[in-house]
């Protein structure tokens, strides 16, 4: 017999729309239906809207997730910035904030601005505290899923073994999901653009260099909590440039924003990005160099993964096609040709949001998944 959790997906996923629906569906009895769709109502997970074509009789009425019902906050926490957002239970913005913010500024600075951010979207939309219902965060670092603890991240001093979830737990008792940043990119894209397809790699490249991967319209995160962890593969033992893990010759320390900035004279990547908009020769030289050499990772794993589409993100997106250019270059000169003949090699469609997408539908799809939905409903029951 199914659950109220479980009636809840069939009609989140478009199966029924209607009370009718639902019994010639599930081949359960009308009362049964009635009490759980009545429960998802009481408890605002659905709402009837508008009538469905009728038989013959009176229309049905058509049953829908509650969107606007309950809220998401989400903040996307990269090197040198932070973006908050306030959306929908349908991962549909509603609020935005941007802020210049280095990570290095440390976990008790940065989250007490993202608390104030979010209390700031929230009076600004008028709506109380206790109408959300969820909360992410994506770190450009490896995370514990179990405890929201920041793992490890040559990007993030002093965040080591944080507990991200209970800092931001002090102001809401609701779910708290802390993500690595490649992977909520990478789920925002799938989201946008690419839910047709069955795997998706992202590759940021940003200061660092992080990849997510989805497969299934899952994240893929590892048994560590290490997948996409490719910037620091070594690509030479002997190269002098020293990676911020510490080793030598990683792709990081190659190919990354914070390399090219070094090689070019310039204090960041955004500034190596202006360089290639202004034309500069050196500059869009460099950039075609960096991205043949993370190519070079990238094709061992399209071999690997065989993806339906490879998405480069992070500032490197911003050079137009020359960091791609060598990406390109190397992944189909490198890979078997029947894994790259319908291999798009593209940049993301969402820049900058992208982070802020995939948190938002991480944390919609984890409120409203089955189990959580009939553990809340259970404990309103008390």
């Amino acid at each position: 017999m199914l659950t109220a959790g479980q009636i809840l997906q069939l009609i989140r996923h478009g199966s029924c729309r209607t009370r009718k629906e639902l019994i010639e569906h599930t081949g359960l009895s009308r009362s049964t239906i009635t009490e759980r769709v009545d429960r998802l109502i009481a408890a605002g997970y659905i709402h009837e809207s508008g009538v469905g074509a009728s038989g013959g009789g009176r229309p049905p009425s058509v049953l829908e997730v509650h969107a606007a019902r309950r809220l998401i906050l989400v903040a996307d926490l990269g090197a040198a910035h932070a973006t908050v957002a306030l959306t929908d239970l349908a991962a549909r913005p509603m609020a935005e904030e941007h802020a210049e913010m280095r990570i290095e500024l440390g976990p008790d600075a940065v989250l007490s601005w993202v608390r104030e951010a979010f209390q700031r979207m929230l009076d600004r939309a008028g709506r109380p505290a206790r109408d959300v219902c969820g909360i992410g965060l994506d770190v450009p670092g490896s995370v514990d899923h179990a405890t929201g603890h920041v793992i490890r991240s040559f990007l993030m001093p002093g965040w080591d073994d944080h507990p991200v979830r209970e800092a931001i737990k002090e102001s809401y008792d609701v779910p708290i999901l802390v993500e690595n940043d490649a992977n909520a990119m990478a789920l925002g894209e799938w989201w946008s653009s690419w839910r047709d397809t069955a795997a998706l790699v992202l590759v940021k490249v940003s200061t660092g260099i992080g990849a997510g991967i989805v497969l299934d319209g899952r994240i893929h995160r590892g048994v560590e909590d290490a997948a996409g962890n490719i910037g620091h593969v070594r690509l030479s033992e002997t190269d002098d440039r020293v990676c911020t893990c510490g080793s030598r010759g990683c792709v990081a320390s190659l190919a990354s924003g914070r390399a090219l900035a070094a090689d070019l004279g310039v204090g960041s990547s955004r500034e190596v990005v202006k360089l290639v908009q202004a034309g500069d020769p050196a500059a869009i030289a460099r950039v075609q160099e960096a991205g043949r050499t993370l190519g070079v990772v990238l094709a061992t794993a399209v071999s690997l993964l065989n993806p339906a589409v490879l998405v480069l993100s992070g500032d490197m997106a911003r050079t137009g096609e020359h960091y791609l250019t060598g990406i390109r270059e190397s992944v189909y000169r490198r890979s078997l040709p029947y894994t790259t003949r319908n291999l798009p090699i593209v940049t993301g469609s969402l820049g900058e949001r992208a982070g802020i997408v995939g948190m938002a539908v991480l944390v919609m799809e984890h409120v409203l998944s089955a189990a959580a939905v009939d553990t809340a409903l259970a404990a309103a029951a008390g």
